[in-house]
């Protein structure tokens, strides 16, 4: 280790110090609070300013990688870790869960994200994978009181244990076939053509990381984990977490198997396609919102999917660009719901929103906007995000699946119309709540980039994501 190798990881050593720091500070003072919460949205933003303008290069004999990607995911990661820290400890204290660590298990999430996207080798990959998966653990099961909360953590902990074990499997192949753990070596030896030693254990990789971003036929955790997750915890696991999954399993497959893009690209367009049906079809029969959305972002990471299959500096672009546009959307609809309650329970149902226009504009035409955009209608975000990957799975021939793909899309649009037509037109039941300010304004802003700010944001983000993708280049 030199000094050259710190310069390069800037961003998480601020994480590493700003985690312990409010770790000692935290148990010294035994609770947390908003003024605990604003230090480690400062600490987040500063990890975010350190990945934007800190130095390119790799790190710790090539394990760590700084590059555009990096920083672009990094910067993306960390904005929304940030947004989830005043929304969940605004939520959890006024349930009388004020506790100091959810902010720092935030921190240590990010800190692992930050690892997978800078990862450069398969050891590298699995330590940020398993210090991130340790710390959403413990954020499904923070409200120990609950039974849901604590089923919904060990469910995770459970599954995300055997993914563990395919994801260490699949890299003790390729390790063992190719003689490197790092990704430029692999590269070298797959040279356009993986021997099939080598492609069981790119099989079995992709399927560990098909559980970190909740594709089928992996998928099985996910309905039971948002469900008994903490609502503001499920916000954070559909966002944050999956694009830094989807971020690694790109360089995974762009820098140690991009000359073999024949040889993975049938794998990743079957998970595509298998996740986009299984989310259309499988939300048709949901009440609980959280569930519906859960299945939602299955069909959603299903189209993310079908973008990198394109492969190529197009598919890493069209898979970012739909990350962080959808990212924007699951993150105000789950702020929604932690700003709506009625009768001091929290509203998770399709029948809770029954008449929550008339009491509640606001929120519920930012639901509606969130609705549409998740369903791709134009001239919300998620139509451009979808067009994005479209464009590149047509562009590198894949008719089909994208057809396929479009499809699926008109099938989930069901479940999206049913909530809007509830909100707007069935009675209400009662009275909701006065929402908490934080919660209404994140759903508000987010609601505004979908629709029509997103239109000027496209105008720096799609630049900034071709640059990222050029990594590969």
């Amino acid at each position: 280790m030199t000094l050259a190798d710190l310069n390069l990881v800037w961003p998480e050593l601020i994480l590493v110090v700003g985690a312990l720091t409010l770790l000692m500070i935290g148990a010294f003072r035994g609770k947390g609070g908003p003024m605990f919460d604003g230090l480690a949205m400062l600490v987040l933003a500063a990890a975010a300013v350190a990945a934007a303008t800190g130095e390119q290069g790799r790190a710790f004999a090539g394990g760590v990688v700084a590059d555009n990607l990096a920083a672009f995911a990094k910067v993306a990661i960390h904005s929304a870790s940030a947004l989830a820290i005043p929304l969940g400890g605004g939520w959890l204290r006024r349930r009388g869960d004020d506790k100091f660590e959810f902010p720092v298990l935030i921190l240590l999430a990010a800190l692992g994200m930050g690892m997978m996207a800078s990862a450069g080798d398969l050891i590298s990959l699995y330590v940020g994978v398993e210090l991130h998966s340790l710390a959403l653990y413990v954020l499904a099961a923070f409200r120990r009181d609950d039974a849901k909360s604590s089923e919904a953590g060990l469910k995770y902990f459970v599954l995300g244990a055997l993914s563990s074990g395919l994801l260490l499997y699949g890299a003790s192949l390729i390790y063992g076939f190719a003689g490197s753990t790092h990704f430029d070596v692999i590269a070298s030896a797959v040279q356009g053509e993986a021997n099939t030693g080598v492609l069981f254990g790119l099989v079995f990789l992709i399927c560990g990381l098909a559980f970190k971003v909740s594709a089928a036929p992996f998928h099985m955790w996910t309905p039971d984990v948002y469900e008994g997750a903490p609502t503001p915890v499920v916000g954070f696991f559909a966002a944050a977490p999956k694009l830094a999954a989807m971020v690694l399993l790109a360089r995974a497959l762009s820098e140690g198997f991009g000359t073999a893009v024949a040889q993975w690209q049938q794998v990743i367009v079957l998970v595509a396609l298998l996740s986009i049906f299984v989310g259309a079809f499988a939300g048709l029969v949901q009440r609980n919102l959280k569930r519906l959305w859960a299945y939602s972002s299955i069909a959603n990471i299903g189209y993310a999917l079908l973008g990198l299959a394109a492969g190529g500096e197009a598919g890493v672009q069209s898979m970012l660009m739909f990350m962080v546009l959808y990212m924007v959307d699951v993150t105000g609809f789950f702020a929604c719901l932690c700003a709506l309650q009625r009768d001091g329970k929290p509203m998770e149902t399709i029948d809770d929103m029954a008449g929550l226009f008339k009491e509640r504009p606001g929120l519920a035409l930012a639901m509606t906007v969130f609705a549409l955009s998740a369903l791709g209608l134009p001239p919300f975000s998620g139509f451009f995000a979808k067009v994005f990957v479209f464009q590149a799975a047509l562009g590198a021939g894949l008719v089909w699946p994208a057809v396929l793909g479009l499809i699926g899309s008109v099938v989930a649009a069901y479940y999206y119309l049913r909530l809007i037509k509830v909100m707007w037109f069935d009675p209400a039941p009662g009275a909701t709540e006065k929402p908490p300010l934080t919660a209404q304004t994140i759903a508000i802003a987010a609601a505004l980039f979908s629709f029509p700010v997103v239109l000027v944001a496209l105008a720096w983000l799609e630049p900034l994501a071709l640059a990222a993708a050029a990594a590969f280049g």
